[in-house]
């Protein structure tokens, strides 16, 4: 792959704001409505867990999880693959994401000890190319972190042990940096049930995640028909996170479309947790 390889938006002007202006404008108002709310300074976090649906729905989750972290130069974000094209484990190691904003450098060096780390991690731009559960995250990542770097994973697995062996992996290589590196798990929850339904899914598998079970989470998701588009992201940060010592885990927010919409008929439920 040519380090001039540009990921362009897949999504801009529908899931957020295409023009510049407008885009910074919309998510820094999430970030800071976050911050009027809590008045809490941001604090360094081992990984969190936002939602990527459009803003309207669920910017205010993540502007709540991102107001509330120090973003480092350095992140790994890990999605899932909603649209089913290229690799079940694919990452891009050059290159870079534009944006609205600006674009975001590939951190071709952390990229790169991954991949040597997790051998089955496989370089695939075409998992990413319309894949919007990255992208989505990158505005409120770039406004608490003009000199952003990341690693763009998308996840088209659910088999548990594969999950777990890229997040050991990823606690490795992650504990061998001098920087920090910020592991941002993109997700929502329960999709196209009732607001009432989705309510009480949704906390069966927020609690897992509360502490810190990533196996438990898996069980639960599949076993109770949690329709959690991120579960397999979720798992890796849980795992990768414990492995870094890892001590607890915070509900930032919690939401569904319903709250916005006012259909609590069919409705997506978000959650924002970070974990320290």
């Amino acid at each position: 792959m040519s380090a001039s390889i540009l990921r362009r938006p897949a999504v801009a002007g529908r899931f957020y704001p295409g023009n510049a202006d407008d885009l910074r404008s919309e998510a820094s108002a999430y970030l800071s409505d976050a911050n009027s709310a809590r008045r809490e300074i941001p604090k360094p976090v081992i990984g969190c867990i936002a939602p990527h649906a459009g803003y309207v729905y669920s910017g205010h989750v993540a502007g709540a999880v991102f107001a509330r972290i120090e973003v480092p130069r350095r992140c790994v974000v890990l999605c899932p693959n909603h649209t089913g094209m290229g690799r079940a484990l694919a990452v891009m190691s050059e290159g870079a994401w534009q944006t609205p904003l600006g674009d975001v450098p590939i951190d071709g060096e952390l990229a790169a000890a991954l991949k040597a780390r997790f051998p089955a991690l496989n370089e695939d731009f075409a998992a990413h190319l319309a894949e919007h559960a990255v992208e989505v995250e990158l505005p409120f990542l770039l406004l608490r972190q003009p000199e952003l770097r990341i690693v763009p994973i998308a996840l088209g697995t659910r088999e548990f042990e594969t999950l777990e062996q890229l997040g050991l992996a990823l606690a490795d290589v992650i504990a061998a940096q001098i920087d920090p590196v910020l592991i941002v798990a993109s997700s929502d929850m329960n999709h196209y049930e009732s607001d009432a339904v989705t309510r009480v899914k949704d906390h069966r598998a927020i609690e897992r995640i509360l502490t810190l079970d990533p196996r438990g989470l898996f069980d639960v998701v599949t076993q109770q028909d949690i329709s959690m588009c991120g579960l397999g992201p979720a798992v890796v940060v849980l795992t990768a996170a414990r492995q870094l010592g890892a001590r607890s885990a915070e509900l930032v927010r919690y939401a569904t479309s319903g709250d916005i919409s006012g259909d609590r008929e069919r409705v997506v439920g978000y959650a924002g947790v970070i974990v320290v």
